[in-house]
């Protein structure tokens, strides 16, 4: 990941020519333009078995919406992140822009650590959508195979949910939903 080092605000971010190729994604965090490298293939399987869960659920219910990276989240003029996986309620539908992403805080933030990104999604990021009050995190850790779920509670994220290998994490947002880590961790 490399930080471009040029303050700006999401309307210059949302006008730049960006390279239209799978190399890299970018993102605004602070008003720092952030290049990622394009995901590994163990990231992608692991967001595709959790977008998949996610996106079945959902629909089934008749919860909202389920979005993939790359999906702008405009939180504020200088931050907009684009996450790995969002979920947006019906209740907050009217966050949905057909142009710019969402415009303001996800019901839920899901993000899938790498080697690059590790210290921004887990410290910066998570800071980040609490501040703009995102009610649920998800930091997914390929290496430990882990999932931890934070719930924004009175304004601070508290751990709602850690699951290990082959245990099992549930949601606050979306009620009654369940995910079996072993078949997330597949080899």
């Amino acid at each position: 990941m490399e930080v471009l080092e040029k303050k700006m605000m999401a309307e210059e971010f949302f006008g730049l020519e960006l390279p239209d190729n799978a190399d890299y994604s970018y993102e605004l965090l602070n008003g720092i333009l952030v290049r990622r490298n394009a995901p590994s293939g163990k990231h992608q399987l692991i967001h595709g078995e959790i977008f998949g869960q996610l996106y079945l659920f959902v629909n089934q219910n008749d919860l909202g919406k389920i979005f993939s990276a790359p999906t702008s989240v405009v939180l504020s003029d200088s931050d907009v992140p684009q996450p790995d996986i969002l979920f947006l309620s019906k209740k907050n539908n009217d966050k949905y822009d057909p142009v710019w992403g969402i415009k303001g805080a996800p019901d839920m933030v899901v993000e899938i650590l790498s080697p690059s990104s590790f210290k921004i999604d887990r410290f910066e990021k998570k800071d980040l959508y609490e501040k703009h009050g995102v009610k649920e995190y998800w930091l997914v850790d390929p290496n430990y195979k882990s999932i931890e779920v934070f719930a924004l509670i009175n304004g601070k994220y508290q751990l709602h949910a850690f699951g290990l290998e082959d245990e099992k994490i549930t949601s606050t947002v979306l009620k009654g939903f369940e995910l079996e880590l072993k078949n997330i961790f597949k080899k």
